[in-house]
């Protein structure tokens, strides 16, 4: 089974290993004249100003409803989380690869190798433990379902983009260490160009992997499998209930709405099958505290 995961732990986690990455890596960048290392220091900026912006979307789905947005504001996780993929693409990934293409053409000698080694191998370790806390919280959320399974069924943007982040910049990282060490080794530049754009290449594979699960959510995707599967199972073992018709779902950030139409038990009148139904959904939503809104519909027929 699984558990609620601590997001906002995950974000801060990253933040912080993230500035002081960044700093880290802009020093050895400007001393090496490395492009790898200064296409990672440019993802660990971007990925600094990404975490931001994921608080500031946690922020605003806990805005109350309103006449105007009768459904609240859970949703606009989802947008700011998309932002963050489309950002993660161009001032990464894309940056990366042009840093990539244009030390191809004008290469320049390293300077400081050894420095560049040295916060690299910093890095790795301080993104490591960001990741490590990171896993923690969806280890937490995914239970007992395979990792792929869990990134591809998530309904928690912005744990998803932290763990996409968080993967790209550890691989990145290595890859940077790697394109340094065989420039060292061989004094051929073209390692450290290539290992720039590899880097790039996979912060853009990253992104679009993780911009594709959250463009669903921004659609209007339901409850996760499993959990619908769950939320039938209790209304169909429910006695008021002859037949569960229907049951729609809606992830709405950290809260579900959900509309039920089913066929209830017969009831010696109108007032007690009224009595009946609002009976289920207190229980409902007792067992399934993430449901906010929730809409009966007692009918004789599909």
């Amino acid at each position: 089974m699984s558990g609620h995961s601590d997001s906002k732990r995950a974000i801060f986690l990253a933040l912080g290993a993230n500035f002081a990455i960044f700093v880290a890596k802009l020093v050895a960048a400007l001393f090496t004249g490395s492009g790898a290392m200064l296409a990672e220091a440019v993802h660990s900026l971007a990925d600094c100003g990404n975490q931001g912006l994921l608080l500031l979307g946690m922020k605003q789905a806990k805005r109350p409803p309103s006449s105007e947005y009768p459904l609240g504001w859970g949703r606009a996780l989802y947008f700011w989380s998309f932002l963050v993929a489309i950002l993660l693409f161009s001032v990464g990934g894309m940056f990366s690869v042009y840093e990539g293409v244009h030390k191809l053409t004008h290469p320049e000698p390293l300077k400081w190798a050894w420095l560049a080694v040295g916060v690299l191998v910093f890095s790795i370790i301080t993104e490591g433990v960001s990741m490590h806390g990171c896993m923690q919280e969806v280890n937490k959320a995914r239970g007992d379902q395979p990792l792929w399974q869990w990134f591809r069924e998530t309904r928690a943007s912005e744990l998803l983009v932290i763990f996409g982040e968080d993967l790209a910049a550890l691989l990145g990282l290595c890859l940077a260490l790697i394109a340094v060490l065989l420039t060292m080794l061989t004094g051929n530049l073209i390692f450290d160009a290539i290992g720039t754009i590899a880097i790039g290449v996979l912060l853009i594979v990253v992104a679009v992997a993780v911009a594709r699960e959250v463009k669903a959510l921004l659609i209007g995707q339901g409850v996760e499998p499993r959990r619908r599967v769950q939320m039938m199972a209790f209304l169909q073992g429910r006695p008021e209930i002859d037949t569960v018709y229907n049951l729609l779902t809606v992830q709405m950030g950290n809260e579900v709405m959900v509309a039920i139409k089913a066929k209830m038990a017969a009831a010696p009148t109108a007032r007690a099958m009224v009595e009946a139904i609002n009976i289920v959904e207190a229980d409902f939503k007792a067992e399934f505290k993430d449901v906010r809104w929730s809409f009966f519909e007692p009918d004789i027929a599909d």
